[in-house]
């Protein structure tokens, strides 16, 4: 995992300016602590921060082949594979970035269809001038882009584009709707008018400061479910899972994972006891606050049953107030989901033992899990309802204007996601891997883990084991009130002291409780910030912090209190000075 970033200018234009690559790279330093790496040729700046986790002696970057320059943020899983099938190929490291180089000069912009795993990659030709950028297909990495003066720029995070100073810092009015409704924004524009996403699975190719050429790479089949039966589903589904983790298991340093005691990481744990021989480091999170809910105990009990070392954390509020400000601070690209508090905290524990983490983000999407994939199904007399269609401001009147396209980027990809032959469960499930996947959860994955230098890495998001489970019949997936049925017949045959069959209990963060109990105090703070003035009324945003009486008010707070960090930091360009209430005091 690393951090990347660069200029593609056109002939006309000045060369690239020394004082903005330092500010370019000194603004990644988090991501890749471990070493730093830079090319300029002619007006193509190629930047790299690295965090070493493959070939820590030979893998510096940027990678050099013949005509050709590369960079890149992630891990190519496939790589010893990659090699083998490249016989002719004299490889002068042993990185797990090298062979996507060789691959682009054999296939060109094709080369990203025969890579496994997540990635930011960008690779220069110096003979013809060009520049190919990619994404992996299930947007694990981030990337982002820029129209500059001169030409375009790119970079691993927004923040990196903005100290910089190649983008004014602003809002989009419609994305900042979008992220007080949802949670997250969707679609390539982001929230900052000006950078945009690389989508996931893109490969753009860029020359003379403009973008050339598009082509994408869609993780999500279109065909209809498959006509399997349960147990050839089931042999198929273990040999893809092991497969899976035995690959994001490749590393050069110490691993571990991330386990919540439900379905997904208790899967992850199974598989890892099974192809490691010593035990496996396991990380938890639980809160303090009387009535939460607190997954340490079946957390410690599934780590006993493999065999595993099992490290709980307690996230207490003094340590959320106190840290907050960093923790938004690193949601530059910005995701409203609470589940950053635990993630970022989880993160700086496991720093102190590991440099990767695996996690169990994807479980729900690929195979049913999420409680809105039912209820889309239903019709609307037995409480059917669509995905996505309530806001969270619908029933909380505090905002200036009543947000009005706030939808518009998710009816869009609706439109897309129920394309070809899928069923409407598969339909749903597209839907989610469309924008909920990429831009709030792996997006949270990304900057709380790049904040200490940790490498997350996802094994069920793996183009293997999306074949052996996205086409699965609807009945493999749900069944009643259960999603994942599959998985967790799969576990209840594999480890049945994770008792898959339980009723779910839904993870949460006690956000509302923290701030009812300081409501008082922080009302007054986040009503005066600029960002939340510009979209609320300041006495209505008091009252509310004031008289937090169901949960929807709470999560409300949540929100704008995250917004008035966020734009502190962002927008205004102020760094976190203290705690929470230290930082909004403070002008």
């Amino acid at each position: 995992m690393c951090g990347i970033a660069g200029l593609i200018l056109s002939s006309g234009a000045t060369p690239p300016d020394p004082a903005v690559l330092s500010k370019l790279i000194n603004a990644l330093h988090h991501r890749g602590p471990d070493g730093t790496g830079h090319a300029v040729m002619g007006r193509v700046a190629l930047l790299h921060n690295r965090l070493s986790i493959i070939d820590l002696v030979s893998g510096d970057q940027p990678l050099f082949a013949g005509p050709a320059a590369l960079v890149a943020n992630g891990e190519v899983y496939n790589y010893r594979e990659l090699r083998q099938a490249m016989p002719g190929v004299v490889f002068a490291t042993n990185s797990d970035c090298e062979p996507p180089l060789h691959l682009w000069l054999r296939d060109g912009p094709d080369y990203a269809k025969q890579l496994r795993g997540m990635y930011a990659i960008a690779i220069h030709e110096r003979v013809r001038r060009t520049v190919t950028l990619s994404r992996d297909p299930f947007g694990i990495k981030p990337l982002y882009i820029a129209q500059v003066e001169g030409g375009l720029a790119f970079a691993s995070e927004p923040q990196a584009l903005l100290e910089a100073g190649l983008v004014k810092r602003a809002v989009r009015p419609a994305a900042v709707e979008e992220l007080l409704q949802l949670q997250f924004t969707t679609g390539a524009d982001t929230i900052f008018p000006g950078i945009q996403r690389v989508l996931p699975g893109e490969t753009l190719t860029c020359s003379d400061g403009h973008i050339l050429d598009r082509q994408r790479i869609n993780p999500v089949p279109a065909e209809p479910p498959e006509d399997i039966d349960e147990d050839a589903a089931m042999a198929r589904l273990d040999a893809a899972l092991t497969e899976s983790v035995d690959l994001h298991q490749r590393s050069d340093v110490p691993y571990g994972m991330f386990l919540s005691g439900g379905i997904d990481s208790s899967v992850l744990i199974t598989l890892m006891s099974r192809l490691n021989e010593q035990p496996v480091l396991a990380f938890t999170a639980g809160f303090d606050t009387p009535g939460s809910v607190d997954e340490r105990e079946q957390a410690a009990a599934i780590a006993r049953a493999v065999g595993a070392k099992h490290e709980a954390i307690e996230v207490t509020e003094s340590m959320v107030w106190r840290y907050l400000p960093e923790i938004v601070a690193a949601m530059d690209d910005p995701t409203m989901d609470y589940a950053i508090i635990p993630s970022w905290f989880l993160a700086r524990r496991a720093r102190q033992d590991v440099k990767v983490v695996l996690t169990g983000e994807g479980g729900d999407e690929i195979f049913g899990g999420y409680k809105r994939y039912r209820k889309a199904l239903l019709p609307w007399w037995r409480g059917g309802k669509a995905m996505w269609a309530t806001g969270s401001f619908d029933r909380v009147p505090v905002l200036r204007n009543r947000p009005t396209t706030w939808r518009d980027g998710m009816a869009a990809a609706e439109t897309l996601a129920a394309e070809g032959g899928r069923s409407p469960l598969a339909a749903a499930q597209a839907l989610d891997m469309t924008d909920w996947l990429p831009h709030d959860l792996l997006l949270k994955l990304d900057r709380c883990m790049m904040a200490h230098a940790v490498e997350g890495r996802t094994p069920f998001l793996d183009p293997g084991v999306m074949a052996a489970a996205y086409r699965l019949p609807d009945d493999l997936k749900v069944r009643g009130e259960m999603g994942k049925w599959l998985l967790r017949k799969w576990l209840e045959k594999n480890l049945p002291e994770a008792q898959p069959f339980a009723p779910k209990i839904g993870f949460t963060v006690p956000v509302g409780a923290w701030i009812k109990g300081q409501g008082t105090r922080l009302g007054p703070l986040v009503a005066a910030q600029p960002g939340v003035q510009e979209i609320a009324e300041p006495d209505k945003v008091k009252s509310l912090f004031r008289n937090i009486r169901r949960w929807r008010h709470g999560f409300a707070c949540w929100q704008l209190l995250f917004y008035a960090l966020w734009h502190r930091r962002h927008i205004q360009g102020l760094p976190p000075v203290g705690d929470v209430f230290q930082t909004l005091s403070t002008r």
